[in-house]
């Protein structure tokens, strides 16, 4: 339900017209990736950490962001790419040119949202409060893969004349 959800709600936003296709596609990516690697991921940190304080929390949150949100966040763009009919070389290049951005969001979000997580939710809570930080995740993910590429590149070359000023 969250992600064709937080798809619908980032296609209201942008006054998209409306994509049943597109909230479809994120439906099945959400059925058959997300909730049973994210179940297992909360499952095995939770095992392997059974303590709830703020060093573990910490530990926990910098484990998944350099081991679970890229490999998440590679296969979300080419995954998504695929279902809309894209070949490998499309798939590859819409990782390149979103996926680092995306992943730098993520490292901040993600990082604060599984401190408090994996500190002060109590393990059976978990899945559920995780739930709620991935339906505002997705609703970015949908605004960042419905992102024309040719205008990302252009955003980048702005912020790159920005920074070396």
């Amino acid at each position: 339900v969250i992600w064709p959800t937080s798809s619908c709600i980032q296609q209201i936003v942008n006054k998209e017209e409306f994509d049943w296709r597109k909230s479809f596609r994120f439906f099945l990516f959400g059925t058959f990736f997300v909730a049973p690697t994210l179940f297992g991921w909360v499952k095995l940190t939770s095992h392997m950490w059974p303590q709830m304080n703020l060093k573990s929390g910490m530990t926990k949150a910098a484990i998944e962001q350099i081991s679970y949100g890229p490999m998440a966040g590679v296969s979300f763009f080419s995954i998504m790419s695929f279902l809309e009919g894209g070949d490998f070389k499309a798939a590859c290049k819409e990782v390149k040119d979103k996926f680092p951005s995306t992943y730098k969001v993520g490292v901040c979000f993600w990082a604060f949202v599984q401190i408090i997580n994996f500190t002060f939710i109590k393990e059976r809570n978990r899945v559920s409060f995780v739930a709620l930080g991935s339906f505002v995740w997705t609703i970015f993910l949908a605004y960042m893969k419905q992102l024309d590429t040719q205008k990302l590149e252009a955003q980048k070359a702005m912020q790159s004349t920005i920074s070396s000023s």
